[in-house]
């Protein structure tokens, strides 16, 4: 099977994940295709194929040389995101990209002025949607290449290396893709998520995170009445979201700037709950954005009294700049490999996070390298089939210079 007829039929299968799930994985939809996945690989004669009972896939391909090296991992998440359907995903291939605005569907379509990225593939041969759904590249280009260059290794054991791991998972998504990954059972040295963008991207810095809930405490009183005693929690809800800094907001930062996002307002006069995320690349700011979202709080509190406003906070990840730096050969690593293949790296921080960034805190160092997916979580996803096989020869690649890896 071939990298493209591959991909393309990892697309058929609807595994959005939900965020309001407590089960794991969060849709019972993502089995059917764990299971899909795992004979796959067994068909391919990977070695300890094993899926767990949450949806977590491993597997080996074992070393073809004797030569004492690095167990190193591959890694890819197969949920979709909440934000798009994945359901009757309809992907279709357009040869040789002219660089014109692409028709999906009669009255939708890509354009060159929206989506300038298009730009960027001429010549190209692009798997694009029906305009209905999302792609899903995002990320199974990721597992589809990574189980294409164990395809290849298995095919071509003039390369030598040693015994490697591949990993895929449920509820990246969400936010839970690395919750349940049993990195003690994967056993490898270091590792790398195939889930970053466009050709090239090589990402190990990424947001530190957390995720905060206000609530807030309502008087309800007749209207006609409420002189004095009404408190109304929606006015109060208003309120407190006018005290984050307009400057300090996802529509106003770039680069290395953080920020506080509301995600939602649920509310009535008698309580309303603010759900915010809260992110920032520098540990240090990090914190004082907790800090000063606590004395938000504890100002509301003063003019309301006591207990009108609580928080909850909770941290989510960390940068995983903080566990890569001491580990710097992983990276030189992907960077030749990205060279003796022609590909320009882009070393770019996350303005997010992914599965390594958890995996990295868990003991296991894991930067992400481009998959190929353009506008992740929409209708207008696409992945060039070219920039999907650099990204195979890349893996490759990786694995042979660890096969030959002298600490």
């Amino acid at each position: 099977m071939d990298l493209t007829e591959r991909f393309i039929n990892y697309t058929k299968f609807d595994t959005q994940s939900c965020e309001d799930s407590d089960s794991v994985p969060s849709t019972a939809k993502q089995l059917d295709f764990a299971k899909y996945l795992k004979k796959e690989l067994e068909d391919e004669g990977l070695s300890d194929v094993e899926m767990d009972d949450m949806g977590y896939i491993y597997a080996t391909l074992k070393a073809n040389t004797k030569k004492k090296t690095p167990t190193i991992g591959f890694i890819s998440h197969y949920d979709t995101s909440p934000d798009a359907s994945g359901k009757d995903v309809k992907a279709r291939i357009i040869r040789n990209y002219d660089g014109n605005d692409i028709e999906l569907s009669p009255g939708i379509f890509s354009t060159t002025e929206k989506f300038p990225e298009l730009k960027a593939h001429v010549g190209e041969d692009l798997i694009v949607t029906d305009g209905t759904t999302l792609l899903g590249a995002d990320d199974k280009a990721g597992i589809a290449e990574i189980v294409q260059a164990m395809c290849y290794l298995r095919d071509h054991d003039e390369i030598k290396h040693g015994d490697i791991r591949v990993g895929f998972n449920p509820d990246e998504e969400i936010g839970m893709g690395a919750h349940h990954f049993d990195v003690e059972k994967f056993g490898c040295d270091w590792a790398y998520t195939m889930d970053g963008g466009d050709l090239g991207d090589l990402e190990y810095e990424n947001f530190n995170a957390a995720g905060a809930k206000v609530y807030i405490k309502g008087v309800s009183v007749h209207t006609g009445y409420a002189k004095g005693k009404m408190r109304n929690a929606n006015r109060l809800a208003c309120e407190f979201n006018a005290m984050i800094p307009e400057t300090d907001i996802p529509e106003t930062t770039e680069g290395y700037q953080g920020f506080y996002h509301l995600l939602g307002i649920e509310s009535r006069t008698e309580e309303a709950k603010l759900s915010y995320i809260i992110r920032d690349h520098d540990r240090s700011m990090f914190e004082d954005r907790k800090d000063f979202m606590e004395e938000c709080v504890r100002k509301m509190n003063e003019k309301y009294g006591e207990g009108t406003v609580r928080i909850e906070l909770h941290d989510q990840y960390y940068n995983m700049k903080e566990k890569i730096d001491p580990n710097m050969h992983v990276i030189d690593i992907v960077l030749r490999a990205m060279q003796e293949n022609g590909v320009a790296p882009k070393v770019e921080p996350i303005r997010g996070g992914t599965d390594g960034a958890q995996l990295s805190f868990k003991g296991l160092p894991c930067p992400n390298i481009f998959a190929g997916g353009v506008n992740f979580h929409g209708p207008h996803e696409f992945v060039s089939i070219q920039v999907m096989e650099k990204a195979v020869a890349v893996i490759v690649k990786i694995c042979e210079i660890t096969g030959n890896f002298e600490d």
